[in-house]
């Protein structure tokens, strides 16, 4: 017991101290947190006022900042200001456009109006520049000398055809892309500089038309004018001329396609509207220059008096009139790639056909007035190739080389309808026109044309007063027509002429080769006839001297005809030594008879007198007139 309360008597000693230690720790916190709030008391003002301290060192410093920064803007501005108005640079180009693009963001940026208005100004100087750049880089393309023959560019097809040094189309890439990023009401409605901008643009766009379309014509200038000038020759050239002017104008279709394509990828605005009007303004003065081409050839053919310029009539016909043409020339030149909806070819086209359709009969009244000659008087015609049988087998010649012209235009007049309402047996009732086939055409119409000629060549030869003559001059010419046109090699009028056609020239030709011997040669045996009322004399000494006599006469005169006359059926050689041949048979075996007869009899003491020429030399006069 004695030891328990031992240890509670300690325990109540430590319990004791714990209570005063508590009792003292208790005072001194009381202490120490009076002394906290004396200080809280006395450093709060202090902290209040360091908080305003550290706001203003704050501010002072973003003003810095703000300062700093301005200040950095201002020198950029500045430094901008004087590369844009100094004007852009080949090597410095893309430098430039940067400068342009940096005051679009800050307009973009910047809520300030009047440094938007000022930012705007300089990109407004920007865009005339550059439109500026834009417009010596189009006039040193249109300066090229690419296209100083366009008509070459027909043997490079479907290629591509260079129209611009790909260098310098290379060079203007990145402007144009930066010219179609420039502010426009389209796109930045709100930008101050839009309006003017899209002014500058169009006028550069604008002069870009004009001097692409100057540099085409120019290019297509030259070929039109030799077209016109070998136009005015006429005859044979009229079927070149009409060709090539089909493909001058297809030449004239592929520049304009690809200016279009060269328009699409440079030309600053690229919308829907500007496009169309540039392409106008550019295919115009193209288009102005096809019509007056046009229009000068038409005045050539109408200022023609004669038929020189009937083969250029239908080859120019045969050229409009095909359909792939005037497809691909609505397609580029005419609305909705363009503003104009007058079809020039179209019209040109119907212009020259109704020349045509008026050529047909025009070229029978040429043939028929040929042989119109006033009753008071007497037209010496020679012995040579008449003009109008000349002009004719030309045509006709030339005839298949403008076929497709010329049968399309009979088809629209009519078959038969070129003889101005004359009879002729060709004639058919329109409802039977769709069963005559283009030959069948083709046949009637060199039907009338041959037949009407032949009528005026046998028309002239009744007004000469020496059959013998004409007799000449109707051979010549009958030999000429079916030399030429059924005879040699090759002709191709051959296929154009009917079986009747071919039997009418074969048959005129043995008439005029029957009425020329006649009135040559038949004479000339008819001297040497024992029959009285064939030489006129009797079969006495006297009146054979007479006939030998009037024999070599009469050679002599037909002899002198000849050589007058400078040849016979000169293009037919093969004719000419069968008409020899024909010439000797007839007269030689007379005339060897009457010697072989009246040899024998010594009709005279001086044979020699009377017989100027043996039979062989006889023959060889005969045949030189022949050429043999």
């Amino acid at each position: 017991m004695d030891d328990e309360a031992a240890e509670i008597e300690l325990l109540e000693q430590h319990l004791n101290k714990s209570t005063q230690l508590s009792t003292r720790m208790t005072s001194i916190l009381q202490k120490f947190d009076s002394r906290l709030v004396r200080l809280e008391s006395t450093i709060l003002p202090l902290h209040k006022s360091t908080q305003s301290l550290t706001r203003v060192v704050e501010n002072i410093n973003r003003t810095l900042e703000v300062i700093e920064r301005l200040e950095s803007e201002h020198e950029n501005v500045a430094a901008e200001e004087a590369l844009i108005m100094r004007g852009p640079r080949e090597d410095q180009l893309l430098e430039y456009i940067d400068a342009i693009q940096k005051l679009n963001v800050n307009i973009a940026f910047k809520a300030a109006e009047r440094a938007s208005n000022e930012t705007a100004r300089l990109v407004e100087t920007g865009a005339k520049k550059l439109a500026q750049m834009f417009t010596k880089f189009v006039a040193e393309s249109a300066s090229a000398p690419q296209l100083a023959n366009p008509m070459s560019y027909l043997s490079s097809l479907p290629s591509d055809i260079p129209i611009i040094d790909p260098g310098l189309l290379e060079i203007m890439r990145p402007l144009v892309g930066c010219l179609r990023g420039l502010p426009v009401p389209a796109t930045h409605p709100s930008h101050p500089a839009a309006v003017t901008t899209l002014a500058t643009l169009q006028e550069a766009q604008k002069g870009y038309a004009e001097m692409r379309s100057s540099w085409v014509k120019r290019g297509l200038e030259p070929e039109a004018h030799r077209i016109v000038d070998e136009a005015a020759v006429g005859g044979d050239a009229g079927v070149a001329v009409g060709q090539e002017f089909g493909a001058w104008i297809e030449t004239l279709i592929l520049l304009a396609e690809s200016e279009e394509a060269l328009m699409k990828e440079t030309a600053p605005l690229t919308s829907p509207s500007a496009l169309h009007t540039t392409f106008s303004t550019l295919t115009l003065p193209l288009v102005s220059l096809m019509s007056s081409t046009l229009a000068a050839l038409q005045a050539i053919i109408k200022k023609s008096k004669s038929n020189t310029h009937l083969l250029l009539t239908f080859s120019l016909f045969s050229s409009l009139a095909d359909t792939t043409l005037q497809a691909r020339f609505d397609s580029v030149l005419r609305a909705p790639r363009t503003s104009r909806k007058t079809n020039e070819l179209g019209d040109a086209m119907h212009s020259v056909r109704a020349t045509c359709l008026r050529a047909f009969p025009e070229l029978l009244a040429d043939i028929k007035m040929a042989g119109v000659i006033s009753a008071d008087r007497v037209v010496d015609l020679g012995s040579g190739i008449a003009p109008i049988s000349s002009i004719t087998v030309e045509f006709l010649k030339r005839l298949p080389a403008v076929q497709d012209g010329v049968v399309a235009a009979l088809r629209v007049l009519g078959d038969g309808n070129w003889n101005m309402g004359a009879a002729t047996g060709n004639m058919r009732r329109v409802g039977e026109l769709q069963e005559i086939n283009d030959g069948g055409l083709l046949e009637h119409f060199t039907y009338d044309v041959i037949s009407n000629l032949l009528t005026t060549l046998t028309t002239l030869t009744k007004t000469q007063r020496q059959l013998s003559l004409s007799s000449i001059f109707l051979l010549n010419n009958i030999s000429f027509l079916r030399h030429h046109l059924l005879i040699a090699t090759p002709t191709p009028v051959d296929d154009l002429l009917s079986e009747k056609t071919q039997s009418l020239l074969n048959a005129t030709f043995r008439s005029a080769k029957a009425t020329y011997l006649e009135s040559n040669f038949t004479v000339l045996v008819s001297c040497l006839s024992e029959d009285k009322a064939q030489s006129g004399l009797g079969s006495g000494k006297q009146s054979t001297k007479e006939k030998a006599l009037r024999f070599f006469d009469c050679l002599e005169d037909v002899m002198e005809r000849h050589r007058f006359a400078k040849g016979i059926m000169e293009d037919d050689d093969e004719g000419r030594t069968k008409m020899a041949d024909d010439v000797v048979k007839l007269v030689i075996p007379v005339l060897a008879a009457f010697l072989a007869k009246h040899r024998e009899k010594e009709f005279s003491k001086n044979p020699a007198k009377y017989i100027k020429a043996s039979p062989e030399e006889v023959e060889r006069q005969l045949r030189a007139c022949y050429g043999g």
